[in-house]
């Protein structure tokens, strides 16, 4: 049942006047009068005063107005009368008594002091070279936009609404849609009294969207709450779009440690589809009414705002965040609406509240789901929301009469959601949809019930059949995926205060950027081998030299694929900058903590299966001990190739100013070509020594060991790769299933040659570490490594935390040095 006690009123003594305010004379303080939404307007609107960024101009009709309206035609009784039994789990209940209570708030909105009021603020509005101004109107609850509750989407707004007479009945709509059946749901499930509630409205000049572009910015990452970063997406035409899942929007991250620094560099971004663009037609039936229309080709195919207006949206998002922290007391993440006036004119911020979900996540647990998906195949693919694994049944849902029968557990599929489906959602084990980014309806609502949800994938509705057993997976980063059958997965939950401390820094081991915001929080002591040949080859995809060269490639074939990947850039460009974001997004992750990057590490047969890639490379016999590492970097086969990787790495440095990324040098044979490749790095602008980049080499070769004092006198640090060494040590092939059996570092030949290195680096005051998975399967491999005295283990995220139990164990039984 829901709560519906009678308000207190006061008697009906206010003029008119005091039923609107401009929106520069409220704030924060003002939300008992305003609503949350408009309050905030107003302190925004002194925050920004004078910024690149900044706020329309407006007026609030107040949530006096709504009271002293619905006392005069007392619709009070009839409301809790009405609202007094209400079963919000009878979907049917909730949709007539909800309708019967809009009437009654509409009916009641119908005050002639109240219309007269709105019309002389809207004329005032209007005054100067606009006189019928375009406007924009919106909901404003006093229960909206709290810390503990957003109300997101519950209540309506209306967009293009022009003259006097269609600004006041769009405020009366507004007014009744605190009643609308998501409304009514939402304060029953969160609590709130549905008659303490009022409604205010914000009335502000429109944005022309239309023909430029909108969008949403988190200063949180909305999957991982991964708090550094500003989180930013937009698409062409009003917001809406986006919102309600009609388009997949553009992505964009800023790193907001190295933004304060004074570093303007866009982290990360991702293209949408942008497919249609919602805008208000040419001949309107009413206030509310928008329609799509075709994005073109070349649109699609770039971002819908430069990289200036994606820093100057950050910058106004971080300086929202400080204000509204400081006000707080504690650190308050925003949830921000934008819009830019055209095509090319000013960026405003159309609102801004606390963000609510992600930030609300308990803090100091880490939590990893796995999933065991075998040879199930991969159905479809979209957006990840959250983290979460579920399995169930398809429902796929065309309208709103098709939820009668979605029952609890199954999977709902649609094109995209409505609000008004949000009971329906509340009992889906999952959400699929067709269209929409990670910041659409669906996601929202997924995210806030916890639940997992692929969004965008294209044709969900069609290649999902309904009944059809499916599972879907969020658990492998930035991409979900749906797969057929139920399929096993386990869920892990790591309370971090329970880990022990060691003296040995563990450290991570990662090559996916998609997984970087989630690792991070562990309490590692940082990347110990980012893996840059992950990067190139599967978020690339194109061989280094045939980005260098694409006209040496004989195929056009594959000479147009190259151009179409690099949409209008060049080939050499576009692999530079994603190179460069795919670093930074793990160095990001974990700033200020070291992230040491290893140099690309293909062999020939791998680097010959990217995109261009055996117009570059030589066919070997043994590319375990060929063209490989170090070797290649200063090679004429490979030294234009090599340029890019260095170019990528000083942006990632010098631009995005992630001064925390280290170098490694991988499978570096002699202590000549360890020199022939620092001399070449120092010509690309990474150069060793005071203000510059240290430089780590690989030991992994058994005369990086012998020659341990030649190698310190080069490079800054060493790091063990076991698994190469073990190999060589050995004489086994690793990539052999017939003599696996042998490969062993627990072999006691492999044990010795580790003592040696540890005790190598260690005697010329180098850093030593171990990046290979040995200390994380063996804990005698990690109690030999510990007596050694070696200074960081480096192991995937998933052997974190028993490896950091196993090195406390060890610790705990050898000397101290």
């Amino acid at each position: 049942m829901t709560q519906a006690s009678l308000p207190d009123r006061p008697a009906r003594s206010r003029s008119a006047d005091d039923y609107v305010l401009g929106l520069d004379e409220v704030g924060l303080g003002d939300i008992a009068a305003v609503g949350g939404k408009t309050a905030s307007l107003g302190e925004l609107r002194r925050l920004l005063r004078g910024r690149a960024v900044t706020t329309p101009d407006g007026f609030a009709v107040t949530a006096a107005a709504y009271r002293d309206a619905l006392t005069a035609a007392g619709a009070w009784p009839k409301l809790a009368r009405l609202l007094q039994d209400l079963d919000i789990d009878d979907v049917g209940q909730v949709a007539a008594k909800g309708a019967e209570a809009r009437a009654i708030v509409y009916q009641a909105t119908d005050d002639p002091r109240l219309g007269a009021a709105i019309a002389k603020a809207y004329r005032e509005l209007g005054a100067g070279a606009k006189a019928r101004p375009r406007v924009a109107v919106r909901s404003s609850a006093t229960a909206e936009d709290l810390p503990q509750a957003s109300f997101a989407g519950q209540h309506d707004s209306f967009l293009h609404v022009t003259g006097e007479a269609g600004v006041v009945e769009a405020c009366r709509r507004c007014f009744a849609s605190l009643f609308t059946d998501r409304a009514i749901v939402y304060r029953a499930r969160n609590g709130f009294d549905h008659l303490k509630v009022a409604l205010s409205v914000a009335v502000m000049r429109m944005v022309d969207a239309d023909r430029g572009a909108s969008g949403v910015a988190f200063t949180i990452d909305t999957e991982t709450a991964f708090p550094d970063v500003v989180f930013v997406t937009g698409a062409y035409g009003l917001g809406e779009g986006i919102v309600q899942g009609r388009v997949g929007p553009d992505e964009f991250y800023v790193h907001k440690p190295t933004w304060r620094a004074g570093y303007r560099a866009v982290l990360r971004r991702s293209l949408g589809s942008k497919e249609t663009r919602l805008i208000r037609p040419e001949t309107s039936s009413g206030p509310g009414v928008l329609q799509a229309r075709a994005v073109s080709r070349r649109d699609r195919e770039r971002f819908c705002i430069t990289d200036a207006e994606v820093l100057e949206l950050a910058g106004a998002a971080i300086a929202i965040e400080d204000h509204y922290s400081a006000r707080a007391g504690r650190w308050t993440p925003m949830d921000l609406e934008w819009a830019r006036d055209g095509g090319d004119g000013p960026l405003y911020i159309l609102q801004a509240r606390p963000e609510t979900v992600a930030s609300r996540r308990p803090a100091g647990v880490y939590e990893v789901r796995t999933l065991d998906a075998g040879d199930a195949p991969v159905i479809v693919s979209g957006k990840a929301v959250g983290q979460g694994v579920a399995s169930g049944a398809v429902r796929t849902v065309a309208t709103a009469e098709d939820l009668a029968a979605f029952v609890p557990g199954e999977v709902l599929v649609a094109a995209t959601t409505s609000p008004d489906w949000l009971p329906a959602m509340r009992t889906a084990a999952a959400i699929v949809t067709d269209q929409g980014g990670r910041t659409c309806h669906a996601a929202i609502v997924a995210r806030e019930l916890g639940i997992p949800a692929v969004v965008g994938t294209g044709d969900g509705t069609r290649r999902l059949v309904a009944g059809q057993a499916v599972t879907v997976s969020c658990a492998g980063g930035e991409e979900g995926a749906v797969y057929a059958g139920r399929l096993p997965y386990a869920v892990d939950r790591l309370r971090l205060a329970d880990l022990p401390r060691t003296r040995t820094a563990i450290m991570l081991n990662l090559a996916q950027p998609d997984m970087a915001f989630q690792a991070a929080a562990l309490p590692a002591a940082g990347v110990g081998l980012a893996r840059m040949e992950f990067i190139i080859g599967e978020l690339i995809g194109i061989h280094p030299m045939a980005a260098a060269h694409p006209e040496r490639i004989a195929s056009g074939r594959v000479r147009r694929a190259i151009a179409r990947w690099a949409l209008g850039e060049s080939p050499r460009a576009c692999f530079v900058r994603q190179l460069a974001e795919g670093v930074g997004a793990i160095a990001a992750a974990f700033y200020p903590r070291p992230v040491i990057v290893r140099l690309s590490d293909f062999k020939t047969n791998e680097y010959a299966s990217l995109t261009g890639g055996s117009d570059f490379e030589p066919v070997e016999e043994n590319p375990m001990l060929g063209f490989r590492g170090a070797a290649r970097y200063a090679h004429p086969l490979y030294a234009d190739g090599f340029a890019l990787e260095c170019e990528a790495l000083a942006r990632v440095r010098d631009v995005m100013g992630l001064t925390n990324v280290r170098l490694m040098v991988p499978f570096c044979r002699r202590v000549e070509e360890g020199r022939q490749v620092l001399e070449t790095l120092a010509a690309h602008g990474l150069r060793q020594g005071p203000g510059g980049v240290e430089i780590y080499v690989m030991c992994e070769i058994p005369n990086n060991v012998i020659q341990i004092d030649a190698f310190a006198q080069l490079f800054d640090g060493f790091s063990i790769g076991s698994n190469d060494l073990t190999q060589l040590v050995l004489g086994v092939d690793r990539d052999s299933a017939e003599v696996a059996f042998d490969f062993d570092e627990r072999d006691p030949g492999v044990l010795e040659m580790l003592r040696q290195a540890v005790a190598g680096a260690r005697r010329n005051g180098r850093p030593v570490g171990i990046c290979g998975e040995a200390p994380a399967s063996y804990p005698e491999v990690a109690a030999a490594l510990v007596r050694a005295g070696i200074d960081s283990i480096s192991v995937n995220p998933g052997s974190f935390p028993r490896t950091v139990e196993a090195v406390a164990r060890a610790e705990g039984a050898a000397p101290t040095s």
